[in-house]
């Protein structure tokens, strides 16, 4: 067995054991895209039960302040709401939101990218150039440059955590997948070489999360008439969400993690 392997396999068992403590996020801010549904609202519920005032993002200000009141009604730290489109959104927009970020709460501990496009599954020959474009801009593009945009705010703080969401179809391409395995493919390079560039910067770490199948409406989307008996729910994985994000895994960077 290799070290990277053996390596690997003790990362495995050590998020398998693994139990946050109740007040695992507490003072820290971190930022979930894609906030409004699925896994992404789900991670910014449990990121604030255990502490964490949650900068939530998404296209939908209804789903967002509903996320909001829930957040508030459990108890949790007052959440901020950053409504925008990956689709349209520009670099310079993207720097507004990390001034925002820094005025409005002072720091940012962590990212969650958990916003995500897909289209339909279809061969490559009728895959179009606006399809492939829109694509990579929302699951790989502009989730780099946000990242880029808040690097001042996670270089400040003393343990900060950036997870991009990857998928099992970029891990292990497969037909029909196209541009959305393609990018996902992308992330797991970026996270790569992000963090070695990271080696420097010991309070900053970076890695790819594969959830696997997981009963959300984006399953749905692309598994229709899928029984759902046999998927995992999205709260079923948020140990792993929490290990992550949270001090457990300092020293861990680079890595693609399956749920």
């Amino acid at each position: 067995m290799s070290p990277k392997q053996f390596f690997y396999i003790a990362l495995m068992n050590n998020i398998k054991n693994y139990k946050a403590s109740k007040d695992l996020l507490k003072d820290r801010v971190i930022l979930v895209t894609g906030a409004g549904q699925g896994i992404g609202r789900v991670a910014a519920l449990t990121y604030a039960r255990y502490g964490a005032t949650v900068i939530l993002h998404g296209r939908n200000i209804k789903k967002l302040e509903s996320l909001y009141d829930e957040i508030e009604t459990k108890g949790g730290a007052q959440a901020a709401i950053i409504p925008f489109d990956y689709e349209k959104v520009e670099g310079k927009d993207l720097e507004v939101v990390a001034q925002a970020i820094n005025s409005q709460l002072g720091r940012l501990d962590g990212i969650l990218h958990n916003a995500a496009f897909i289209s339909s599954l279809t061969q490559l020959e009728n895959q179009s150039l606006e399809q492939w474009l829109v694509t990579l801009r929302v699951n790989l593009a502009a989730p780099i440059a946000l990242t880029r945009s808040c690097l001042p705010l996670l270089k400040a703080s003393p343990d900060a955590s950036v997870i991009m969401t990857s998928d099992t179809h970029g891990h292990y391409p497969a037909a029909y997948w196209g541009g959305y395995a393609v990018a996902k493919a992308g992330v797991e390079a970026l996270v790569k070489i992000q963090a070695q560039e990271w080696e420097v910067h010991k309070n900053m770490r970076i890695n790819a999360l594969i959830p696997g199948p997981v009963n959300t409406s984006q399953r749905a989307k692309t598994h229709p008439g899928e029984a759902k008996h046999g998927l995992s729910r999205p709260q079923d994985l948020m140990s792993t969400y929490l290990y992550l994000m949270g001090p457990a895994s300092q020293g861990v960077s680079g890595e693609s993690v399956f749920c």
